[in-house]
């Protein structure tokens, strides 16, 4: 039987190469994206620990100058949430960018394995039928070759 060789074996290959890159692109994306949920997640509990602060000012002496450092800090807080969720924005935008750009790559891969299984059903198919004409082939020259000796 003969050996198999797939003419476009080289870009399948670079096909799972390139998925593989498109991969750890999406990975780092989610980790990036994981990362700014979580400076976050921080400000928005640095920002409750200053309302708690509030409370506890306004229950005991007031002290305006505290309080009014309190609300300051409490706004630049909002201010830095703000930006902070735009950047969350921008992560999941990439994050989508990338996992749109592994789609493709995948269906392209995964497009060049159905062409490479059709190709190798090809030539198990033409082996097959060399194999059956070669066993015709031998069959006849035994019938003759018998034929022969019997006359």
């Amino acid at each position: 039987m003969a050996k198999f060789i797939y003419r476009m074996q080289s870009i399948l290959d670079i096909k799972v190469k390139l998925e593989t890159q498109a991969k750890m692109q999406f990975a780092s994306a989610k980790h990036a994206l994981d990362i700014e949920e979580e400076k976050l997640e921080i400000l928005k509990d640095r920002r409750e620990g200053y309302f708690e602060e509030a409370r506890s000012l306004r229950n005991h002496s007031l002290n305006v100058k505290q309080l009014r450092d309190n609300k300051a800090a409490i706004q630049t807080l909002d201010n830095f949430i703000e930006d902070q969720k735009g950047q969350v924005r921008a992560a999941q935008d990439k994050l989508e960018a990338a996992r749109e750009q592994l789609q493709e790559v995948m269906q392209e891969r995964k497009i060049q394995e159905k062409l490479r299984e059709k190709s190798f059903e090809d030539f198990l198919m033409e082996e097959n039928h060399r194999e059956s004409k070669e066993v015709d082939e031998l069959t006849s020259y035994t019938y003759g070759q018998r034929r022969m000796e019997n006359q």
